[in-house]
This record gives C-alpha cells, structure tokens and sequence, in this order.
C-alpha cells in the first residue's frame, strides 16, 4: 500500500487539537526522552497514558510474555524489588509501567489502561522516541518497532519514533537538548497526523520516523528538520544524492529524517 505523508515544521505553536494517546517505548518507562515526549504531548493538548516496560527491553522485537513481579529493581531505582508486575507512578497514575516486553506493554496500555482513562480504546499509538535509529534491518529487531506494529494490529493508529543522538538516561537527569528537539518533532508529526482528520491512517498501516543526529553544530533546532518520504533500507554504494535535509543528502544513508510506512498482515 502506498501513501503520501506531507509534514510542515514551522517552528509556530502546535495547533489546537487533541487526541487519546497511548504512548510506550523499549528503552523503559523511566527513561527521559519518552518522560519529555509525554510533557510536550500533554502541552500540545492531548490526553496521554504512558505504558511502557519496567526495564530497558531493546531490541526484543514482537517478543510478548505476561508481566511478573520485580525479582529487581525498575531502571533507574524508579521501582523497588518486589513491586507488582504493572504499576504506575504515585504523583502521576498516567505514567505506568509493565514488567515486560515493549509489545505486551503496549497491549496492556490499549486494553487496560485506555479504558480506564478514555472509556475505550485509544485513537493513536505512538511507540518511542527510540535511543537510536531504527532503519534497515533494525526494523525486524526493535521493540519500538514491536510495540507501533501491535497497535496497528489492535487496530489503533501508530507510529513509531527513533533519534539516531543519545543514550539511556535516568529521567531525573538535566533535559538534553536532543531530547527536547526529537520531542518537538515528534509531537509535530503526532499532531500534524491528528489535523489531517480519522481515520488517521489507513487500517494495518503504522508509520517509522527517524530522526538524524542532532548535535550543538548540526540540527540543533526543529526548524532545521524536512521530512521525507524514505527507504527503510540504506542507498547502494555510490548512489547520487537524492535529498538534501539538516546536512545529509541522502534518503536513509544513516542520516535524514525518514518517515517509512509499515503494513501488518
């Protein structure tokens, strides 16, 4: 199935909208990017309920298992050994995890927690923003990935965010500046979805969206982002330039900001 994906960052303020979001990742629910990400969403006017793993469960792919009690820790001491196989933060009941896989995270935040906070399922999915990109054959391993493509197959819109910048981080930590700009982008995309009006994507469909490396010289700012529609698999050696984006020329070489389409079966 083919589609056309038109995204426009203006850099303005997130237009007025709203929308009941699941939100997971694989890098676990202590993590700062999808803590920041929530925060933006939320600012944006959406109503969010995070479910997401209790521990960094990277590239683990579909992998699926019922939850279980803490035998150790949450990442990052956010929960103590012999806690309950889901929880959720006591200062914030919207921020939950589950001692399992991203898929069965995801799962557990469209039929359980959704109900609760929406009355029904959810109208999007969003999976991420990933520490590191998820193109090529990444795609096949990643629990981000995982996570977007369970949801479309609970028939919910997803998408799936990747930041090719950073490393695992405590949610307590100093904000980084590429944590705020992926978030920024990611909620572009998320609302930009939203405005275009439901259905939101087509059924089966779930979109992958990477972002290139952002640093104090190189796309430092949303505003240095396009967006093109990508290959998930890198160019052939030597391939000519075919794109020029926040420094790369090139669709999926390792660098722009790709937005692929995925479909289930």
């Amino acid at each position: 199935m083919r589609i056309s994906l038109a995204l426009i960052l203006s850099g303005l303020p997130f237009l007025a909208s709203s929308s009941n979001i699941v939100l997971s990742n694989d890098d676990g629910w202590a993590e700062i990017n999808i803590r920041v990400f929530y925060n933006i969403l939320t600012q944006a006017g959406n109503s969010v309920v995070i479910s997401a793993p209790a521990d960094n469960k990277s590239g683990t792919g579909s992998s699926d298992a019922p939850a279980k009690p803490l035998t150790k820790p949450c990442e990052f001491n956010s929960c103590p050994t012999g806690s309950p196989a889901q929880g959720f933060n006591a200062s914030n009941p919207r921020f939950n995890y589950v001692n399992s896989y991203p898929v069965t995270s995801m799962r557990y935040g469209i039929q359980t927690l959704s109900p609760k906070f929406f009355g029904g399922k959810p109208e999007l999915a969003v999976a991420g923003f990933n520490v590191g990109a998820n193109l090529g054959l990444t795609t096949l391993i990643s629990g981000t990935v995982g996570a977007a493509t369970d949801a479309a197959k609970e028939g919910v819109p997803a998408i799936a965010f990747s930041g090719t910048s950073g490393s695992q981080t405590a949610w307590t930590a100093p904000v980084p500046a590429y944590t705020r700009t992926y978030s920024d982008l990611s909620t572009n995309v998320t609302e930009t979805l939203i405005n275009a009006g439901k259905p939101y994507l087509p059924a089966n469909i779930w979109l992958n969206v990477n972002f290139p490396a952002s640093s104090s010289t190189l796309c430092t700012s949303p505003r240095d982002f396009k967006f093109v529609l990508s290959r998930i698999n890198g160019a052939g050696l030597g391939a000519a330039a075919d794109v020029r984006t926040c420094g790369y020329q090139r669709r999926y070489n390792g660098g722009e900001s790709g937005s692929g389409v995925g479909e289930v079966e």
